[in-house]
């Protein structure tokens, strides 16, 4: 009776552990399949690299002369449709964002619309080039043509000899989260160079030199409490006390990026400082005690012996923290906005990749296509980082370290 119990719980143990792994793996494969499946579709250089708001273009005929324009063959592509009165082609397409826009397919060398006046101040001479979207043409004594309503039906009235164009309004791509990459950079590098000499000196101090009394054990607690504080407090803290302190101390009028990364800052911090605690505890005693029989100082043994071995902890610490960086979200919005910005300054607000998403799910409707490509980006981001740390681990061990 006993052999069958023990039998029946190795058996109940057994399966409900590769129970809990099928599940665990398949959420997070899910998880994976999803973005890919929706983020794969925008990805494009242009997208890495084009700036987020689009330049908007107000612009009228300079000189409109009725020919007849030799075009192309597009019968191919039932997307494109043809305003042989003007010499364009307009396609049915998306922008980088994944919104539905009406696209410039293709313009005639001669077309009027490559000679066109500006009606915004300081400008003269604009020029419709292919990939440039328009937004609407109002026309006199006729409705306008709205992007809206389609680009089958935008080239129709565009077509039709008794409108006559007004005004052209059209603007160049946009969509692109280039300002959105070099803010997350911008965070890491800024966050890395305050966070990193704080935390491995204090784990220093810490392991090497404090005393174990009861004012270490206190601190210790502190700093292990403090890494499992919700992130938006965090937030509280840098809109309080970083921001005010910034716009003190720099040309910084308002949010900046130097509070984003001096919040991020004390974010990251209680992990650096207990996994180079962790790493520098496994560094045998004896090591310090052959350095010190050497005649080597504290000081000597702590940074010359000691501290360079346990440097693959050091860099497991900041990989771990630039992961932290780049999905952080609710503290910096607190901090930074939500606002995205093309013209990053480290005295100006902007959003990171994970605020990014955050600003994209918030708007009616939620753009999940364009938040799964820039999820898709920081799950490759956060592969590579882990890729290096054990890359870095191994090239390291190699060497003796």
């Amino acid at each position: 009776m006993n052999n069958r119990k023990i039998k029946f719980s190795e058996i109940f143990l057994n399966g409900s552990v590769f129970l809990s792994t099928f599940l665990s793996v398949l959420a997070l494969g899910l998880i994976f399949f999803y973005v890919i499946s929706r983020g794969t579709d925008l990805i494009s250089w242009e997208l890495f690299t084009g700036n987020y708001h689009a330049r908007n273009y107000i612009a009228e005929f300079a000189d409109l002369e009725e020919k007849t324009y030799t075009m192309p063959d597009f019968s191919g592509d039932e997307e494109v449709y043809i305003v042989s009165r003007y010499g364009i082609a307009l396609k049915q397409d998306f922008d980088l964002a994944g919104n539905g826009v009406i696209k410039v397919h293709y313009v005639h060398p001669q077309s009027p619309f490559n000679q066109m006046y500006s009606k915004e101040v300081g400008s003269d001479v604009v020029d419709l080039d292919a990939g440039m979207i328009f937004q609407r043409i109002s026309y006199i004594d006729h409705p306008t043509s709205l992007s809206r309503n389609g680009a089958e039906r935008f080239a129709s009235e565009l077509n039709d000899p008794q409108r006559e164009v007004f005004e052209i309004f059209f603007s160049d791509l946009g969509g692109g989260i280039r300002g959105s990459i070099i803010t997350t950079l911008y965070l890491i590098f800024m966050t890395l160079i305050i966070a990193v000499p704080f935390g491995v000196l204090t784990a220093i101090f810490f392991n090497e030199f404090s005393s174990n009394n009861w004012m270490t054990k206190l601190m210790r607690n502190f700093i292990e409490t403090l890494t499992g504080v919700p992130s938006i407090i965090y937030g509280l803290l840098g809109i309080t006390v970083f921001v005010p302190l910034t716009i003190r101390l720099t040309p910084a009028v308002n949010s900046n990026l130097i509070a984003g990364a001096l919040t991020l800052s004390v974010i990251i911090l209680p992990t650096i400082i207990r996994t180079t605690e962790e790493s520098l505890r496994v560094v045998p005693d004896d090591h310090r005690a052959a350095s010190l029989a050497l005649g080597a100082n504290k000081t000597q043994t702590t940074f010359k012996v000691v501290l360079p071995q346990a440097l693959p902890g050091i860099l497991t610490a900041t990989f771990l923290g630039i992961g932290r960086i780049i999905g952080e979200s609710a503290a910096l919005i607190f901090v930074l906005g939500a606002a995205v910005k093309d013209r990053i300054n480290i005295y100006e607000p902007s959003t990171s990749l994970a605020v990014h998403i955050w600003s994209m799910m918030t708007d009616e409707p939620a753009n999940i296509a364009l938040s799964s490509t820039i999820a898709l980006l920081i799950l490759a981001i956060v592969l590579i980082i882990n890729v290096s740390v054990k890359l870095s681990v191994y090239l390291l061990s190699k060497k003796g370290l």
